[in-house]
């Protein structure tokens, strides 16, 4: 059978050329190169999509980094530190993640963990500077989080620590229905979260693509195909 295709939702950024329209999309290509390292084949989604078109398509969905989701999402004004994302990155991920299948693998990093959270109906602390008193978590230093031992997170990384790079402010703090929270740093920070329905749905608050060589980095996306070959196996079995 072919390779599993991983939708990646492009970045939408608002530049000032006549030659782009206004905007333009674009995708850190580290997170394709993951994918495909892992025996996936990306493709970039664009605001111009079809939701229910892509939702058929592809066998997984992986959300990358991003700028902030607008607090009006889950019922709070901004924060004044906060970088709003594109609304036409945000309209076109809620549309796909609505018309997803009920077993399709997701993989969210960084921004994406913020959005399936606040998808799932949670929200987010919107600057932790304000709670930890330094920009530790936006500096790109590599930070150690502890993983709990019963969750299917740990089964993935296969260790009871994993390292990571970070690069935001933002940060889950009411946590969406059918998650929960699988790893933390030490400040308290939410660091990872998994579904709790079955479904491969993991959400790291950290940057793997940034540490490719890590064992815990290859084991997580190397699970996140393996889920999306299953779900293309089923989903063939299913049609013929």
């Amino acid at each position: 059978m072919s390779k599993p295709i991983i939708g990646i939702t492009g970045d939408v950024k608002a530049v000032d050329d006549e030659r782009t329209g206004g905007a333009r999309v674009q995708l850190n290509i580290n997170y394709a190169e993951m994918v495909a390292r892992a025996g996936g084949v990306p493709l970039i989604i664009t605001p111009h999509s079809d939701p229910e078109s892509v939702a058929s398509l592809i066998d997984g969905l992986l959300i990358p980094g991003g700028m902030d989701i607008d607090a009006k999402h889950f019922g709070e004004e901004n924060h004044p530190a906060n970088e709003l994302q594109h609304p036409e990155r945000f309209r076109i991920e809620e549309a796909v993640y609505r018309a997803l299948p009920a077993q399709l693998p997701i993989l969210g990093i960084c921004y994406g963990c913020q959005f399936v959270n606040v998808m799932q109906g949670g929200k987010l602390e919107q600057h932790t500077p304000d709670r930890v008193g330094s920009n530790e978590h936006s500096s790109g230093e590599l930070q150690t989080y502890e993983v709990d031992s019963e969750s299917r997170f740990a089964g993935v990384v296969g260790a009871p620590i994993v390292e990571g790079r970070s690069f935001h402010h933002q940060a889950v703090s009411v946590v969406g229905e059918g998650l929960k929270v699988v790893a933390t740093h030490g400040d308290g920070t939410v660091e990872a979260l998994e579904g709790t329905d079955g479904r491969f749905c993991i959400l790291v608050q950290w940057h793997p693509e940034r540490t490719p060589d890590d064992d815990a980095t290859v084991r997580l996306f190397q699970s996140f195909i393996d889920g999306a070959k299953w779900y293309r196996e089923q989903k063939h079995a299913a049609v013929s």
